[in-house]
């Protein structure tokens, strides 16, 4: 088996995001905010910033790369990639609130997603909101946005965990809350 001698990927920096490498670790601030990741796992991966015929350019490279080398590299440079969008323009999941036997309500209290009456449930089943996030409630549909894709989709991924059903048939029983859409804000 041959090894590639050397494999990259390259991530273009837009104008208004400027970029701090550390080692492996990267800080990306832009009109919207600021994020920071830690790439230290990545063993053998080099991270740098480079110009070229004007633009600058993040460049992910690793050396005599394995399959998993390889997969490395262009995993690091979509984080990259999702960290520029985020500060930039930010994320948005939009999730729909289904219910046919009983009336959901949903309530936003302090950094949690309180669902009341979830198929005639007593006690409010709760979600958690991670930090830099916002959770907004528009009629059936709640809006989840923020920066870090990753913290906005944990927070779409926690409110419908909460509406999970376990003990009815999933085919009679849809209530709950799904994500329908995600997308980037503008």
């Amino acid at each position: 088996m041959t090894k590639a001698v050397w494999v990259y990927s390259l991530v273009e920096i837009p104008e208004g995001v400027s970029i701090e490498i550390d080692g492996l670790k990267v800080k990306v601030k832009g009109p919207k905010g600021e994020l920071e990741k830690d790439f230290s796992h990545a063993k053998g991966i080099r991270i740098r910033k480079f110009e070229k015929d004007g633009k600058n350019y993040i460049l992910v490279e690793t050396f005599f790369a394995s399959r998993k080398r390889k997969a490395l590299v262009n995993t690091i440079a979509a984080h990259i990639r999702n960290m520029i969008t985020g500060v930039s323009k930010g994320w948005r999941y939009k999730m729909k609130i289904i219910f046919s036997h009983f009336p959901i309500n949903v309530k936003i209290v302090g950094n949690k997603v309180e669902i009341h009456n979830f198929i005639g449930e007593k006690a409010p089943r709760i979600a958690k909101i991670l930090p830099g996030v916002t959770v907004k409630v528009q009629g059936r549909d709640l809006i989840v946005e923020g920066i870090d894709i990753e913290k906005v989709a944990q927070t779409a991924a926690n409110i419908e965990q909460a509406t999970k059903i376990k003990e009815f048939d999933r085919r009679v029983f849809m209530d709950g809350i799904y994500i329908y859409e995600k997308e980037v804000m503008a």
